[in-house]
């Protein structure tokens, strides 16, 4: 299927049908989680040429949660950054399991703040059960991160694209996915909570992750029904860890073919368009009993 665009750039229509059978909402969970699963390096390494790594916020330390820096996109300079999980036990620690700290945060802001003042357009990729979230994450703010990358990442005059390659979990994954347009791999997530985790405060049991999972509609398929992604990305049968390197062109080819219709908008226009897209989410309708 051929993307179409309205007027601001959105893209309107994927890369998959919205009408899919299969894996259920659960199995797509599993998927997402899948410890082959390819993670933002693997992305950067495939699609982007002459990657330089930034590290540390300049404030406090480095957080090997985020990952980010500058890179060449087919001659064009961009500025990247995504969440990074481990593959082996030692670098999963490392990493945090992917759950960024406020520093991780503040690093992701200090390469928006580069691209916005050099003009060059910024790149996300979102894979995240959540931001960290333990004492420590508390002291230091974690909360104020999250919102500061939001209220800057609306702001910017610069086009962004925000790419949901695994789970997409909570503000942890909002902070790095207020983009002029959002791509969503066909076998990510995105949703407020994590199933169990939902299940837990709900029915007072984890295991009943699958029927919570079903409820908070985090698929790619649902979430592009309701206007939260823009673009579905197609993976093989198994999930994009059967075949990365088949992957990573169709995800570089959608970061590009958006890039060229954002770059046709003014500054003030991507500002504003990116306004619209957002405040368009949550829309609801009210019958009369």
């Amino acid at each position: 299927m051929t993307p179409e665009r309205d007027g601001e750039g959105r893209v309107s229509g994927g890369g998959v049908a919205l009408e899919t059978g299969g894996p259920t909402a659960y199995d797509r969970v599993l998927i997402a989680r899948h410890p082959d699963r390819p993670y933002t390096l693997d992305y950067i390494n495939a699609i982007f040429d002459d990657f330089i790594e930034l590290k540390g916020d300049r404030l406090y330390g480095d957080d090997g949660a985020i990952v980010g820096g500058l890179a060449w996109l087919d001659g064009l300079p961009v500025v990247v950054a995504g969440h990074q999980k481990g593959r082996d036990p030692q670098e999963r620690v490392y990493r945090n399991f992917g759950m960024p700290h406020p520093e991780g945060y503040r690093k992701a802001l200090r390469l928006m703040q580069l691209a916005e003042k050099w003009r060059r357009c910024f790149i996300s990729f979102v894979d995240t059960p959540g931001a960290g979230c333990l004492d420590d994450d508390e002291q230091r703010n974690i909360c104020g991160a999250l919102a500061q990358c939001q209220a800057f990442a609306s702001t910017m005059t610069v086009p962004t694209v925000a790419v949901i390659i695994g789970e997409g979990g909570s503000g942890g994954a909002i902070a790095l996915a207020v983009a002029n347009v959002v791509l969503m791999m066909e076998n990510a997530t995105y949703s407020v909570i994590q199933p169990e985790s939902c299940a837990a405060i709900i029915w007072r049991d984890q295991k009943e992750g699958p029927r919570a999972a079903e409820a908070l509609w985090l698929t790619a398929v649902q979430a592009h029904r309701l206007g939260i992604v823009d673009e579905i990305l197609p993976e093989p049968p198994g999930g994009a860890h059967s075949d990365p390197q088949g992957v990573f062109p169709i995800v570089k080819e959608a970061i590009v073919r958006n890039l060229a219709t954002l770059q046709n908008l003014g500054p003030n226009e991507l500002r504003r368009q990116r306004y619209r897209r957002f405040r368009r989410l949550g829309v609801w309708n009210q019958e009369a009993p």
